[in-house]
């Protein structure tokens, strides 16, 4: 009679102690992961996250903000980036208009004026303007072009003219008390800045996510009439740069904002890329989105309150310059989250 074959099973006795020790061994590792490093996101989601937000400009700088909405923004880098000479510009003809878009923009307003939120619109304001005729610049305030007086820079000007807020090695620039010399003006036209801001001299024109409206619902015709504003506005804004200064364009990523091919434009116009960065709303306190067409409101005509947040969405800034005034960027440091090119990263 031949030899039986030995037959493995899993109940075999001397398997008897392994399973448990696989199975206790698991255990021991399920309770090290919460510890574990590899909870934490990975890729480029954890780098977006730990990245540290870019601000494209210095509290000494003379800014101009084109299309402001309900002020929001204004008033942040008034309040917490402590921007003393900020020119804050709407499309809307008065306060009426205004804040019948935005019921909320008082607050905002008071910031720029330098006066407490609560306070009572007085009589006579004589920080904001309405330009009557954005063509002819026609204007009706204290100072025409917000450029003569206190501007808030500093009185040592080779001081200001020796610090280069872009170099990376250069230590931060001493904080020190400016002037609050902020103004609002209204029926501003980015298409049609009057004389009056264009022959003022400005460190930073900002557009903060520039859109003409609901003029169509054809994505092409949308996409034709918005580059029309911005080839207008570059046109217009660029006598309006002082030396080495910058125009900033943000916008939404994805379609169809790629497809204005912004750069392009801006190309066309004689300016230049000088980096994009990733635009991050946390790093302006108070600001919040505002739409075009004004606050969503139900059909009871009340202010939706779960709305669409537009400062969730993932957005780029591009900051221009004439090209003359593009330094190349071989032998500096690579600014994390900012590309130092004409390419994105």
């Amino acid at each position: 009679m031949g030899k039986k074959r030995k037959l493995s099973h899993p109940h075999a006795p001397g398997k008897a102690n392994s399973r448990p020790k696989k199975l206790a061994q698991h255990k021991a590792e399920q309770s090290k992961a919460p510890n574990s490093p590899a909870k934490r996101p990975k890729g480029k989601q954890q780098r977006q996250a730990d990245e540290q937000p870019t601000i494209p400009f210095e509290p000494h700088h003379r800014i101009l903000l084109i299309g402001e909405g309900d002020l929001s923004f204004a008033a942040s880098i008034i309040r917490h980036n402590g921007c003393a000479n900020v020119t804050a510009t709407v499309l809307e003809k008065d306060a009426d208009e205004l804040q019948a878009k935005y019921p909320h923009v008082n607050d905002n307003i008071a910031v720029i004026r330098n006066e407490a939120p609560e306070t009572k619109e007085p009589q006579e304001k004589p920080q904001e303007t309405t330009s009557k005729d954005p063509e002819q610049g026609e204007t009706h305030g204290d100072d025409e072009n917000g450029s003569e007086g206190s501007n808030g820079d500093s009185d040592n000007e080779a001081e200001d003219d020796s610090y280069d807020s872009d170099d990376p090695d250069q230590p931060p620039r001493p904080k020190r008390k400016l002037t609050p010399n902020s103004r609002l003006l209204y029926n501003i036209d980015a298409t049609k800045l009057p004389t009056s801001l264009t022959r003022t001299q400005f460190d930073r024109i900002i557009f903060n996510f520039p859109h003409v409206g609901g003029k169509s619902t054809d994505v092409n015709r949308q996409v034709r009439h918005n580059q029309s504003l911005l080839v207008s506005f570059f046109q217009r804004a660029i006598p309006a740069l002082a030396p080495g200064a910058a125009i900033i364009i943000t916008l939404f990523e994805g379609e169809p904002y790629t497809l204005w091919n912004v750069r392009d434009l801006a190309r066309h116009a004689g300016l230049q890329v000088e980096r994009s960065f990733r635009f991050q709303a946390r790093a302006y306190p108070g600001y919040k989105h505002a739409r075009t067409l004004g606050v969503v409101r139900n059909a009871k005509g009340e202010i939706s309150e779960s709305g669409w947040r537009g400062e969730e969405r993932a957005a780029r800034s591009y900051v221009f310059k004439k090209k003359e005034d593009i330094v190349p960027a071989a032998g500096k440091k690579r600014r994390k989250g900012d590309d130092s090119s004409d390419d994105d990263d």
